[in-house]
């Protein structure tokens, strides 16, 4: 059976972008076994044409987006946890893209530890880019959104 890489990486991308943290596929021919990590999906893919398992290069799911502008403020996780966007399921979320917020207003909570804690912003601006799914655990320093000050 012939692997085409191109769909391969497809597959990886779709996965990385939903809540699956793994996924393992296997026939006669062909095995395929994901697992993904907070930011990180590593793949390992092997058949039975091939001795050894082929290792697919660790895809990165969280890196900026390409337009990003220099003057933009990162907002960073001060914690290992998992974000969430609202303080409730059925209430709005704290900041959206195209919102404007102040200092001191809460963007998000992280949930560390059964804590809710609430990270509040250190720019007032306008939220360009959310990085992070509602849900998602997220590690510390990783990027959470971008902010235009001003």
């Amino acid at each position: 059976m012939s692997i085409n890489f191109q769909e391969l990486r497809e597959l990886i991308a779709a996965i990385a972008n939903t809540d699956v943290v793994e996924l393992n596929l296997k026939n006669a021919d062909f095995e395929l076994a994901v697992k993904k990590n907070p930011g990180v999906v590593t793949t390992v893919v092997s058949t039975s044409n091939a001795p050894q398992p082929v290792m697919v290069a660790p895809i990165d799911v969280v890196a900026a987006p390409a337009t990003v502008d220099k003057k933009w403020v990162e907002v960073k996780s001060p914690m290992v946890g998992t974000f969430y966007r609202a303080p409730a399921p059925d209430e709005p979320s704290f900041a959206s893209v195209g919102d404007r917020i102040a200092v001191g207003q809460t963007v998000c909570i992280i949930e560390a530890m059964k804590l809710m804690n609430e990270l509040e912003a250190e720019t007032s601006g306008q939220v360009m880019e959310i990085l992070v799914e509602n849900g998602q655990p997220v590690e510390f320093g990783q990027v959470l959104m971008y902010v235009n000050p001003g």
